[in-house]
């Protein structure tokens, strides 16, 4: 269903003008096909300009795609894989790291989606006993699904933990544009500065019509994962409209202004709604989201003109994201909206 304001998720707003403006001029004459065209050379360029020039990338469809792949990529069917119980690979993608990897997922519990090398240890069992299945890769989610933004101190704490139990670090970034703007750090500094082997990086929540990167920061990691991508399905023929895409989010800074904006856009929420009577803020904003609990009679009619998630029904906690595409007046129509239910019999 179309609605005119929609907080439901920065994947429900539309493709960035400039990124379908390249899309329209990459769509001219003959390519090559399966990445070997010049859109996906200028591309790969791009990402190691950011990253550096020992990374290797590597394009599919989808975010699910990028984790399950990359971590399959990353690790043994015999291995565990430790993240957060609000982790994507856990709650949102179907079992199928379980499935296509074949890797025990386990959960450990976190109050707001960050989890420590303190909270894994006690999952870390049986180590090198042939009956359980062995420690594999730590995967944090940046920013979390609560919106919450790991510091390049915790990263680092992290991955050495994680290289000390012979374990890579993966991080799922399907919103990392947001945690750079947040931490006011360039992509780098957060990444494999901090000693990550193995980073999805997302592109669909920041203004693409679709595509996510793979990136391997140990090229002996990444060996053979071409192989992978193809058996996975996730080997475009025309990666031209993948790449060019890309390619023009991360050439200059418009990565940067959607996500300053769509960051910008949750803090104005926050404070308009910090104000109200009987709202509460749930979690720390620090991304693009904003956790709030409402009163229970206000939510049905709220969502009637504005689509927007319950996240918690026991504690009528709904979920606000902001995107690039929010303004200033879907706010304030929203906060508005909310003052009037509130006041109202």
């Amino acid at each position: 269903m179309y609605q005119e304001i929609s907080f439901a998720s920065d994947n429900c707003a539309g493709v960035h003008a400039e990124v379908m403006k390249a899309l329209n001029n990459a769509n001219e004459g003959y390519v090559n096909s399966y990445g070997e065209d010049a859109y996906t050379e200028k591309a790969v360029k791009t990402f190691r300009k950011h990253f550096g020039e020992e990374t290797e990338i590597f394009f599919v469809y989808n975010g699910t795609a990028a984790n399950v792949l990359g971590l399959t990529q990353g690790t043994s069917s015999f291995k565990t894989i430790y993240c957060s119980d609000s982790a994507h690979i856990h709650v949102d993608e179907c079992g199928a790291m379980e499935r296509i990897g074949g890797c025990k997922v386990q959960a450990i519990p976190s109050a707001d989606g960050k989890i420590s090398a303190k909270d894994i240890e006690p999952y870390m069992q049986g180590v090198g006993v042939e009956h359980r299945s062995q420690p594999g890769v730590i995967s944090i989610t940046q920013p979390t699904e609560y919106g919450t933004v790991y510091t390049a101190a915790e990263i680092k704490a992290l991955c050495q933990f994680a290289h000390e139990k012979n374990m890579i670090l993966h991080m799922d970034g399907a919103r990392l544009a947001n945690a750079a703007v947040s931490l006011g750090m360039p992509f780098r500094q957060f990444t494999r500065d901090c000693g990550v082997d193995l980073l999805s990086f997302g592109g669909t929540k920041n203004g693409l019509m679709f595509g996510e990167a793979v990136l391997f920061f140990n090229p002996a990691v990444a060996e053979d994962f071409k192989y992978l991508r193809k058996q996975g399905m996730q080997l475009h023929s025309k990666m031209r409209f993948i790449a060019v895409q890309f390619e023009t989010l991360m050439r200059r800074v418009l990565w940067k202004e959607s996500a300053e904006h769509a960051n910008r856009m949750a803090q104005y929420l926050h404070e308009k709604l910090l104000i109200l009577k009987d709202i509460k803020i749930t979690k720390p904003v620090q991304a693009n989201v904003v956790f709030a609990t409402l009163p229970r009679r206000i939510i049905p009619p709220l969502q009637q003109k504005y689509q927007f998630l319950v996240w918690n029904e026991s504690e009528n906690e709904v979920r606000l994201m902001t995107s690039f595409l929010t303004e200033e007046s879907h706010v304030k129509a929203l906060v508005n909206d909310v003052e009037k239910l509130l006041h109202s019999e």
